[in-house]
């Protein structure tokens, strides 16, 4: 009837621009990029210090990324779970075992202080990266269960953005802030470097037992280098 005014389904939005409720997606070309480049730091290692040939670690990757990519939007994501999940654990494994016979050929005097230093510097990177990956893959239920929510919560590490302005800081975007790779990579750097996690608190149990085993492999490395270029004096 005219001068009715029209009822409104009361399940319906008020507007078409409705707040989301959950993050958008995270580019997973960031971690794609740390697992290959990973590969190709193992690919750089001197024969002795390889599990295997020597390109064996980046064909195992590859192998794994091709499946890895393609069940990412699958729902239940078990199976991207434990493909991911296996995958840095195998760069872990290759990475443990190469730092095993570094320190073994040290005392032996089998590489030269070249190929010595060279192959510490490639291990120290790629403890960087894969550590830097679980970190992304365990945090907060990993980029699957990040992305069913809207914002951060704090589960194994407090980040500084987290802190600002009553735990709601915003990307650029506008929508509330959550990490991504870059900052789990910075994350891993600093506990590498500083061995310790600067100025991300960590909160978690697991997260500490992983940050002293990366420290204690960066720690190693270290004294690795040192023992070299002390002998080289």
């Amino acid at each position: 009837m005219p001068g009715t005014a029209e009822k409104r389904d009361p399940m319906q939005p008020h507007s078409k621009t409705q707040r989301p409720q959950t993050n958008p997606p995270e580019p997973r070309w960031s971690i794609v990029l740390a697992l290959l480049a990973a590969g190709a730091l193992y690919l750089a290692l001197p024969e002795p210090l390889s599990v295997g040939p020597h390109w064996l670690l980046l064909v195992i990757v590859l192998a794994l990324l091709v499946p890895t990519w393609l069940t990412q939007h699958r729902d239940p994501p078990l199976i991207n779970m434990a493909l991911g999940h296996t995958l840095s654990g195998v760069i872990t494994g290759f990475m443990l075992w190469s730092l095993v016979m570094l320190i073994r050929g040290l005392f032996a005097h089998r590489e030269t202080p070249a190929v010595t230093l060279r192959s510490g510097a490639l291990l120290w990177l790629t403890n960087v990266l894969v550590f830097a990956s679980w970190y992304w893959r365990l945090d907060a239920g990993g980029p699957h269960g990040r992305a069913k929510r809207l914002g951060h919560r704090a589960d194994a590490f407090l980040f500084p953005q987290m802190t600002l302005e009553g735990g709601e800081a915003k990307e650029k975007s506008g929508m509330p802030w959550s990490p991504k790779f870059i900052d789990y990579l910075f994350l891993a750097f600093n506990t590498s470097t500083a061995l310790s996690p600067t100025d991300t608190p960590v909160l978690s149990r697991w997260a500490k037992a992983l940050l002293m085993v990366q420290s204690l492999i960066s720690l190693s490395i270290t004294l690795v280098l040192v023992g070299r270029a002390v002998n080289i004096m």
